[in-house]
């Protein structure tokens, strides 16, 4: 037998005849229901590009979940189909994918490759774990509410990139790796974005849906919600998404052990070494100038570049390594969903998708109200931006709020809440920078994420529901009993 007839029997033997079938079964379903939804009758209202972007958008789920094909060439298919069905012309289709968050975002996950081969992971772990212990149960009690507390004031990527890559030390210390990724490995590597995003609300500084949603309430209401205002409303119901995130991920993803190797927690540290040193300070600087973007005016990609050139320019860390560490196909991912949520916009689909929910929910007190704008907002927000979905939402449920006798400031500012509860892992920059890791697939992500968001929601109208009239916020009866 020739050499060449024994590469071709290798190449033949690698061959998962079950794997070809599945994907090939998928794909075909993926393509049969984006063709059966774009054939079926337009619904009125609804523009064409909006009943194509439908089609489009079930077809891409679909082979999401599934990972029928690798997900970054899904992420490619996004704008393809979006020009090939004539949704988007194929300028406004690609240029998501170089969208000044979808840049940030590549530079945080570059930053979390940096962190973990400078050798800083170990050192954050090391302090994490002697303020914690090696108890399963209280490191990831104290990291969820750590995280979410935090979240309020910092940029929630920031965190997860902290906390997250903390964490992957312990995963490869127990031999847990992304090919062999457990149910303590899936717990963590999930727990950690959910929580810095179910934080996000609390204050002004927790995201720029906060800001936007003020703004908006403002221009069409006159009504002014002030710094202080905002975090006595909004700081104490992080506290509550903060207890629901970590209570559904111990539910659902328990790990399999109780203690963490006892040896983390009692070797000590070696000092830091000048790479070490420099890369913190850079961070710590960088993270400084985040916090205080709205004052220094200064774009948080532009602050993420400068601090890589500097550590790639004084040769802190190996730039081949980096870029062989990096994991390409979640920032493509990323840019996709900007893609897709550009499209719902321009489409004209997000805006009829709000006016036919909403007024579903229109019927009965406040809190139904309220709980039907929380439901839209996690679906649009897993599609697009946080910021982008509340800029949706707002221009239609303050007007509703106000045609049935609401106060609408209750209504609007339940916005920057629930668009913090995405269901998919494209919904922010923290589930992509954890999914880069590779310890979830997007089904295991879909499984704790869906209940977590919808628990969620109903959490947050429980306790503003009890909490805000309390407080004398809005002009609405306590309980929420009483008709307009």
């Amino acid at each position: 037998m020739s050499e060449i007839d024994n590469i071709e029997r290798v190449h033949a033997l690698e061959v998962d005849p079950k794997g070809i079938k599945r994907a090939v079964i998928w794909f075909a379903i993926a393509q049969l229901v984006c063709f059966a939804i774009i054939l079926l009758p337009r619904p009125e209202g609804l523009p064409i590009a909006g009943h194509k972007f439908f089609g489009v958008l079930a077809m891409v789920l679909i082979l999401w979940i599934s990972e029928a094909i690798p997900i970054g060439i899904t992420a490619l298919l996004v704008a393809a189909s979006l020009i090939a069905f004539k949704v988007q012309k194929p300028d406004n289709a690609w240029m998501p994918f170089a969208n000044p968050a979808v840049m940030y975002v590549f530079m945080l996950i570059m930053f979390g490759v940096v962190i973990e081969q400078v050798g800083l992971a170990r050192r954050i772990l090391y302090l994490l774990l002697k303020k914690a212990g090696t108890n399963v149960k209280k490191v990831s009690f104290f990291i969820s509410m750590t995280t979410t507390m935090l979240s309020t004031i910092f940029h929630d990527a920031t965190l997860t990139i902290i906390m997250l890559y903390s964490i992957i030390p312990i995963f490869k210390i127990m031999g847990i790796t992304p090919q062999k990724s457990n149910r303590t490995s899936k717990f963590f590597a999930i727990l950690i974005p959910l929580a810095a995003s179910a934080g996000g609300f609390g204050t002004y500084l927790g995201g720029g849906r906060c800001p936007v949603t003020v703004d908006i309430l403002y221009k069409m209401t006159g009504i002014e919600i002030g710094f202080t205002k905002f975090m006595v409303c909004n700081f104490p119901v992080a506290i509550f998404t903060g207890l629901t995130t970590w209570a559904v991920m111990w539910f659902i993803f328990r790990p399999e052990i109780k203690e963490l190797p006892a040896d983390l927690a009692a070797k000590k540290m070696p000092p830091m070494n000048k790479s070490e040193s420099l890369v913190l300070w850079l961070f710590v600087a960088a993270f400084t100038l985040w916090t205080f973007t709205d004052l220094t005016k200064i774009q948080v990609s532009v602050i993420a570049a400068a601090v890589l050139a500097i550590i790639f320019a004084l040769r802190l860390v190996d730039w081949r390594e980096t870029i062989k560490r990096f994991p390409w196909e979640s920032w493509l991912v990323f840019g996709a969903g900007i893609s897709l949520g550009a499209a719902m916009l321009e489409s004209g689909a997000g805006q009829w998708l709000a006016s036919v929910f909403l007024p579903v929910f229109s019927g009965g007190s406040w809190p139904v109200l309220f709980l039907g704008c929380g439901l839209l907002g996690s679906i649009l927000t897993s599609l697009m931006s946080n910021s982008a979905a509340a800029a949706l939402m707002l221009p239609i449920t303050i007007p509703l709020a106000q045609k049935l006798g609401y106060d609408p400031a209750p209504i609007a500012m339940g916005a920057p809440i629930t668009c913090s509860f995405i269901m998919l892992v494209i919904g922010c920059p923290p589930t992509i920078i954890a999914y880069s890791t590779g310890y979830f697939s997007q089904t295991d992500f879909v499984k704790a994420a869906i209940p977590w968001a919808i628990l969620n929601i109903i959490v947050v109208t429980i306790v503003v529901i009890i909490y805000w009239p309390l407080i004398g916020f809005g002009n609405l009866p306590l309980f929420g009993i009483a008709s307009p």
